[in-house]
């Protein structure tokens, strides 16, 4: 799912999404009630009207944001006071409050609020957190009234302790959500206690739900995760990297600010479609890179969210056909080499 944190998936337009086959795209409830205010995006019509965007919209709840304050917010057990990152004004955001914030906004898939631990943590304050955060979901889900329109997910928590993720997913279960995201990974973590974490949690999520994974990842993070049970992701790498000029390829990333690319007139992948792919050579985007022009940012975006769409829809297509394990294998090799 591209990231759309303020309404706009960065350099690039709905129609251009559409295009390379992107299905839901995410809105961010913390920079959203901001600016320009939930309110606003309401009399708009809903986000979808907002920008223009006629497909689903997941809004994640702020916890992540909000986790991120540190020395500017307060955690208690009705909510969290926090400063705005933008002019330092005061805000509280309580598990009701950020409910009525995305049914403003009006997204499909809305998440329930909860406190992101961070990492490191000690058990005892992650366990301390994971209370909080099933309590904060318990009274989101009373709040949530129109589940016709907007799925509530609920967000399993409990950093790398394999217990207390179990005990997360249990209550979160009982609640009875219609889908479950996984939240507090890829925070810090090593890349094995990610994954520990997804194993262990595939064989306690209902396999007739949905299953996010936030905030990850990779290229192989997907293709690891994926065989580890879950249905969605989001990422920002894809269109930050991008737009500093590391563009994701079936060979590995590709550093287009590199020196030896500036005679180089074959596209940034021989065998992509995508628009940049099909009319641009690799001299002239990091012609663009080296002079500030904006249009690099773009094509490079272009391809690197191009590239994630094939990547998750020959997946798909491969488990179809009962593959995965030999496209995953196929694929992965040299996907985290770099060319530089």
């Amino acid at each position: 799912m591209p990231v759309g944190t303020r309404a706009t998936v960065k350099t690039l337009s709905p129609a251009e999404l559409h295009d390379m086959g992107a299905q839901i795209i995410l809105g961010n409830t913390y920079h959203l009630y901001l600016r320009p205010g939930h309110e606003l995006i309401k009399k708009a019509g809903g986000l979808h009207k907002f920008m223009s965007w006629n497909k689903p919209i997941l809004t994640d709840s702020g916890g992540f944001q909000v986790m991120s304050l540190e020395g500017l917010r307060k955690i208690t057990p009705e909510g969290v006071r926090f400063q705005s990152h933008i002019d330092g004004s005061y805000h509280m955001f309580t598990p009701e409050k950020v409910i009525e914030i995305q049914n403003d906004i009006g997204a499909d898939i809305i998440m329930s609020f909860d406190e992101c631990p961070p990492y490191p943590a000690t058990k005892k304050y992650v366990a301390e957190s994971l209370k909080v955060t099933l309590d904060w979901a318990k009274r989101g889900k009373e709040l949530h009234k129109d589940t016709k329109k907007q799925a509530l997910f609920g967000i399993v928590q409990g950093g790398i302790y394999e217990d207390l993720r179990e005990e997360s997913a249990k209550k979160l279960i009982e609640m009875d959500f219609p889908g479950y995201s996984i939240g507090g990974l890829a925070v810090g973590e090593s890349k094995d206690d990610l994954l520990r974490i997804t194993s262990f949690l595939n064989n306690i999520i209902p396999k007739n739900k949905p299953r996010y994974l936030m905030g990850v990842g990779t290229p192989n993070d997907l293709l690891e995760n994926i065989e580890n049970g879950i249905d969605m992701f989001d990422c920002v790498m894809p269109t930050r990297n991008a737009r500093k000029g590391t563009i994701f390829t079936r060979n590995g990333k590709l550093i287009i600010k590199s020196a030896r690319y500036r005679q180089d007139f074959s596209p940034i992948d021989n065998e992509c479609d995508c628009y940049a792919c099909r009319n641009f050579s690799r001299a002239y985007i990091r012609h663009l890179f080296s002079v500030d022009e904006l249009l690099g940012m773009r094509l490079a975006t272009i391809h690197s969210l191009h590239f994630y769409m094939e990547l998750i829809s020959k997946a798909r297509k491969s488990i179809l056909e009962n593959r995965f394990n030999q496209f995953k294998k196929e694929f992965s090799n040299g996907l985290d080499e770099i060319i530089d």
